[in-house]
């Protein structure tokens, strides 16, 4: 078996499975996301707080740094 044909039956495999239907929950409505956003203000500043501390952290930390070394001088 040449080597060009060992590698299509892997390639059809993956194309078969690749048509079949998306598995769906049956336990009503589908959501994939694991948290609540209903209230879109409320969860819009729960993720800007959550992304701004992100951000921040590196920088407060660097000022950390910088003033801990130029006071013991």
């Amino acid at each position: 078996m040449s080597l060009l044909a060992r590698s299509a039956a892997p390639l059809r495999q993956v194309a078969v499975r690749s048509r079949a239907a998306p598995v769906r929950s049956m336990h009503g409505e589908y959501k994939h996301i694991p948290f609540n956003y209903d209230k879109k203000g409320v969860f819009g500043a729960k993720v800007a707080t959550y992304l701004l501390t992100g951000f921040a952290v590196p920088f407060i930390a660097a000022y950390y740094q910088l003033s801990k070394s130029s006071g013991s001088a």
